[in-house]
């Protein structure tokens, strides 16, 4: 329902979703995450986007992390994995269409998972957490940007019913998918919150 308008919506946007004014917003975020995320993790060997959109964050992160072996990437928006094939130069880079609630790695398959404006669109939130403690490592990272308002009231209208859009709501979630050691960032470009966790 909600999330097949936003998957339309994403493939019609896809090949010029890098450009204009949406598209210097989505770098700036996904450059502060990549920065956040390497501050964590300095080194990360094998590293998950979920939701990579046209793979911009992944190719950030490649840039910065020469030894890092793996770098995958997974959207349910079709037209964005081709933009983002299309995009890459970096062999380790690799994408595929899928959804954060079925993730086709086994356990413990990365040490790094971020994941930035794309968890508000996910069907299942609690769903898509619990499968990105499973792919993680023990002692593992998630960069976790998104929409966090800070009244309840957008959570409880519309299509948008019993998302994790408050810090509290969103906390309670990535705690029973099994993360712990959660710190919340400042809001990058006004409305986007930052949560990092442990596995």
């Amino acid at each position: 329902m909600a999330r097949d308008r936003d998957v339309a919506a994403f493939d019609i946007r896809a090949p010029g979703y890098e450009a204009g004014w949406r598209g210097r917003l989505h770098h700036q975020i996904a450059d502060r995450t990549a920065d956040l995320a390497l501050t964590l993790a300095p080194k990360p060997r094998r590293v998950l986007d979920v939701g990579c959109g046209t793979g911009y964050l992944l190719r950030r992160l490649g840039a910065r992390c020469p030894d890092a072996v793996a770098l995958a990437g997974i959207d349910a928006a079709t037209a964005m994995i081709s933009t983002a094939q299309a995009l890459a130069t970096d062999d380790r880079l690799r994408f595929l269409p899928g959804t954060a609630e079925d993730l086709p790695w086994s356990a413990q398959a990365f040490d790094l998972v971020v994941s930035t404006t794309s968890f508000d669109h996910w069907a299942d939130q609690q769903a898509g957490l619990t499968q990105c403690a499973r792919v993680l490592v023990p002692g593992g990272r998630l960069v976790l940007a998104d929409l966090f308002s800070a009244w309840l009231a957008p959570t409880v209208i519309g299509s948008r019913r019993g998302k994790a859009r408050t810090r509290g709501r969103a906390t309670r979630m990535l705690t029973a998918a099994g993360f712990h050691d959660l710190q919340w960032h400042d809001r990058y470009a006004v409305i986007i919150g930052v949560v990092t966790a442990r596995r």
